[in-house]
């Protein structure tokens, strides 16, 4: 992901805008979707930018996430794709209650939701144990 500052020529002021990358940026915009969010004018262009370099220990709150997370799931089982139906079935009583982490879709997450069983998204991404080095 790649952000911009982007300006109005109708003098509405500068704005952030987030593209996949320089290209997606260029695409959309060739395209008329980026707009200036006060009067939607398709007129805008890149403002001048100063590099964000970010300041010594920056990624130290990122790194203590890491470890909390990992510390959560030390005693939770990865069962990948099968998140869903483990979650409804110990929901269910079907199978005895444990911690578990896997992935699901939103769609699939809703519906979990939906139905009362209890959820919640990881803050950070989790590797599969059988992709880790």
């Amino acid at each position: 992901m790649i952000v911009f500052d982007l300006q109005c020529r109708d003098a509405c002021g500068t704005f952030e805008a987030w593209f996949g990358s320089n290209a997606d940026y260029e695409e959309q915009r060739a395209a008329g979707f980026v707009q200036c969010p006060v009067c939607s004018s398709p007129e805008v262009s890149k403002a001048p930018m100063a590099p964000r370099v970010p300041r010594k220990g920056a990624d130290e709150p990122i790194a203590k996430l890491a470890a909390l997370q990992g510390e959560l799931l030390k005693n939770s089982r990865w069962v990948g794709d099968e998140f869903t139906d483990t979650a409804r079935a110990m929901h269910l009583g079907e199978i005895e209650q444990h911690q578990v982490h896997g992935s699901a879709t939103l769609e699939q997450a809703k519906s979990l939701a939906d139905d009362g069983i209890p959820v919640a998204p990881l803050p950070l991404p989790v590797t599969p144990p059988n992709q880790v080095n």
